[in-house]
């Protein structure tokens, strides 16, 4: 066999290898970029205090004049806040167990799950009222009532884009993330006044505050039994994520809603990284995840998410944004408020016995 058919051979058999190579070549200085911010906004929140999706977010703003118009970075930073936004989101499923959160007991499920029908409802009808779109309204309402920043995330992945998407979404992390951060410090001071006891409490905290981090922050300040408890009910709330978006996508393609932007064709029906995130879930609640594994899952989520954030702030334009309608930040608040209240009434009422 001659020298040059035995390379010719071998150079076959790796046939998608020079469009990997030069995918890699195009993507890696926007990766590079967002990956760096999103290190810096680790370290100033882990020295700071500061909620690191915030800085993430902010440090992805303040960048954005350097890098507009730079076709260098542009594939690279847009990889960053979609393909690994999504990615980061399925890893999320790997840190819940349907055992953990079904010891908490029924009346923890069906307040989640009122929880969520409702804010579906009243975002909807608050949208309707202050003039803000469907868009918006879904993606707050989700987001407050789910999972925070993360929630945002795994909705603006499926919604129908358009001009506002990205300033929609750095508005709902930036929103949901401070609205966390304020309601950490201020709930476990709420629910000592109303002596709430251990149980009524992490159903309060983890049922209310928007982001997994400040939920810990907030149950642990209290104590022991109630961070642990609250956190718990914080990923009974992250596990309905998976549904939720499903509904979404499904109900998005029954009406018909095109999807601007997107590849032309039929919209897909059930996203990969909800599949990805729901057979994550199943995996750890059959208990064939390590703790260890499951735990540096959950850590390559964390940093995928927070690089995905960075390169959202790299693509929305700060002025776009800082002349966001008050109308929306009232929606926000509003949803906020009617969360907090809507569980403390679950909890003062006990429908569930």
């Amino acid at each position: 066999m001659a020298v040059g058919e035995s390379k010719s051979r071998s150079t076959e058999k790796l046939p998608g290898f020079p469009a990997l190579k030069a995918a890699a070549v195009q993507l890696w200085p926007g990766i590079l970029i967002c990956g760096l911010a999103a290190i810096a906004a680790q370290f100033l929140s882990t020295h700071y205090g500061a909620p690191a999706m915030l800085l993430a977010l902010l440090l992805g703003l303040a960048l954005r004049s350097a890098t507009v118009g730079a076709e260098r970075v542009a594939e690279g930073i847009d990889f960053s806040s979609r393909t690994m936004l999504r990615l980061g989101v399925g890893l999320l499923g790997a840190r819940v167990s349907l055992d953990a959160i079904t010891a908490m007991g029924l009346d923890a499920v069906w307040l989640v799950i009122a929880s969520i029908l409702m804010m579906v409802a009243v975002s909807f009808a608050l949208a309707r009222v202050l003039g803000r779109g469907w868009r918006l309204a879904v993606l707050t309402g989700g987001s407050v009532s789910i999972c925070g920043a993360s929630a945002a995330i795994a909705i603006a992945a499926i919604l129908p884009r358009n001009e506002h998407s990205d300033r929609n979404l750095s508005f709902t992390v930036f929103s949901v993330t401070l609205l966390s951060t304020i309601a950490m410090i201020a709930y476990p001071i709420i629910g000592k006044a109303l002596e709430l006891d251990t149980h009524d409490m992490a159903l309060f905290l983890g049922g209310t505050i928007h982001d997994v981090a400040q939920v810990v922050g907030a149950g642990f300040s209290v104590s022991d039994p109630v961070g642990e408890g609250s956190t718990t009910i914080k990923l009974l709330r992250v596990s309905m994520l998976a549904p939720f978006v499903m509904v979404l996508s499904l109900t998005l393609a029954l009406t018909g809603i095109a999807r601007q932007g997107e590849s032309a064709g039929r919209p897909t029906i059930v996203p990969w990284f909800v599949v990805m995130f729901a057979a994550f879930v199943a995996l750890a609640s059959l208990g064939i995840i390590p703790q260890l594994l499951q735990t540096a899952l959950w850590n390559i989520s964390s940093w995928l998410l927070l690089v995905a954030i960075v390169g959202v702030g790299l693509k929305t334009d700060l002025k776009g944004l800082l002349d966001m309608p008050s109308k929306a930040a009232a929606l926000i608040v509003i949803q906020t408020l009617l969360l907090a209240g809507f569980v403390l009434l679950w909890i003062m009422i006990d429908p569930i016995g």
